[in-house]
């Protein structure tokens, strides 16, 4: 085996902003996955954000800054399962309704990067 499932990540032009934006969309939390070498430590802002499910149940996203903004369609996304309209409320945008082709919903985040919403069932 070559390789194995580890993390994601996400690019990101503000990547504290949209961090906090995938923490309040799946109820994730900031994790501090390195420890601090004093209690006073605080993680320089400049770097990226560990984000993860306080369940435990899904993955760690790590939101990444970076200098270029999003130009293209994602070749790799979230599938996400939730309410679409509550997603669009937090900020996201609808890039497509379900429909006779698709069943599910197609958003984007703050900074544009697609991610598909399935309805709970």
């Amino acid at each position: 085996m070559p390789a194995s499932f580890k993390d994601l990540c996400l690019d990101a032009d503000d990547h504290q902003a949209l961090a906090d934006w995938w923490c309040r969309a799946m109820g994730y939390v900031r994790k501090d996955v390195h420890q601090p070498p004093k209690d006073d430590w605080a993680r320089p802002a400049a770097w990226p954000v560990p984000i993860v499910d306080p369940a435990g149940v899904g993955p760690l996203i790590w939101v990444v800054p970076v200098p270029e903004k999003k130009t293209v369609k994602n070749r790799m996304h979230l599938d996400v399962v939730g309410d679409r309209d509550e997603l669009v409320q937090l900020g996201a945008t609808v890039v497509r309704r379900k429909d006779d082709d698709i069943e599910w919903d197609v958003l984007a985040d703050p900074e544009g990067n697609e991610f598909c919403v399935f309805a709970p069932r």
